[in-house]
């Protein structure tokens, strides 16, 4: 299997026409026709159907676009190795969940890659569970993951622990309180995370572990973006039940308070995952020691 192949089929994908995958790539239209119909040729599938002037990928078409990623990932990585001799790393592609994304996290990984020299880092945010498939295909060095999804390719190195809390703003009447109970709660307006989101889920779990159904609560507003959700809790709009990790630097500057919720048991534990060969292991010691620096200075 070439690798122009791969790319031209890659590209396909990602721009969901062969037209926009031959001009991003500086090819003919049939130059990137032909490379699809040698994968088709070779291994005696279909890998695209066209529907109402879209192309959708067949079932086999998903396999082959899940190990393409990983042979490119692979082959990057081996020219990384090649040109440095496994001396430097020069390239850092990390995956990071929402929550993370508005906590010390970012700032953690951005202060421990400055230290790295000449080493640029990309960054990815995603669900748990994608986030990990991306680690096991090559396509991150490592994923910061509110979640344990056991597999023998995967390592995990636990970076803290986290829980649930009511945000604030810190002239509420509540936040005079050390603690807050559901009762209380029950009665104010809320900003919360959409459905789908690990830290809602966390949430309505806790919830039906002690019989109470989040219908029982005023949630008045759903936002997927937690930056936006405490910006609305800032100007007095409602308030949320929000990871405690993602609110921490409003909370030292006083620009949220955070409650813990009476009887609500909502503790997990964040880890940094990467795969079982990783080739550099110490830089998520590193990692894990700039963050800590960082949340306890």
């Amino acid at each position: 299997m070439k690798t122009s192949t791969l790319q031209s089929f890659l590209r396909v994908v990602e721009l969901g026409s062969f037209s926009k995958a031959a001009e991003s790539l500086s090819l003919s239209q049939p130059a990137v026709t032909q490379h699809i119909k040698q994968l088709e040729d070779s291994y005696g599938i279909r890998l695209f159907i066209r529907s109402r002037q879209q192309l959708q990928l067949t079932r086999e078409g998903k396999v082959l676009l899940t190990y393409a990623r990983r042979i490119t990932a692979l082959e990057q990585a081996m020219a990384q190795e090649i040109r440095t001799g496994g001396r430097q790393i020069s390239s850092l592609t990390v995956g990071i969940t929402h929550t993370a994304e508005s906590n010390m996290t970012i700032t953690a990984i951005a202060a421990f890659t400055h230290s790295l020299k000449n080493t640029n880092l990309k960054i990815y945010t995603n669900s748990t569970r994608e986030l990990i498939s991306l680690v096991q295909n090559y396509e991150l060095d490592f994923a910061i993951v509110d979640q344990v999804i056991n597999s023998p390719q995967l390592q995990y190195t636990q970076l803290d622990s986290d829980s649930l809390v009511l945000v604030l703003p810190p002239e509420h009447p509540l936040a005079e309180l050390e603690q807050v109970d559901l009762q209380a709660i029950k009665q104010e307006p809320l900003i919360l995370r959409l459905p789908q989101a690990n830290t809602r889920n966390m949430f309505v779990a806790a919830l039906d572990a002690i019989n109470i159904s989040i219908q029982d609560f005023n949630v008045f507003m759903e936002i997927d973006s937690i930056d936006t959700i405490k910006d609305l809790i800032r100007r007095n709009f409602g308030l949320s039940v929000l990871a405690k990790s993602a609110c921490v630097d409003e909370w030292r500057r006083n620009k949220l308070k955070l409650l813990p919720i009476r009887d609500l048991k909502t503790e997990r534990l964040r880890h940094i995952v990467c795969r079982q060969n990783y080739d550099h292991p110490e830089i998520i010691h590193m990692l894990v020691d700039t963050y800590h620096k960082l949340m306890n200075p």
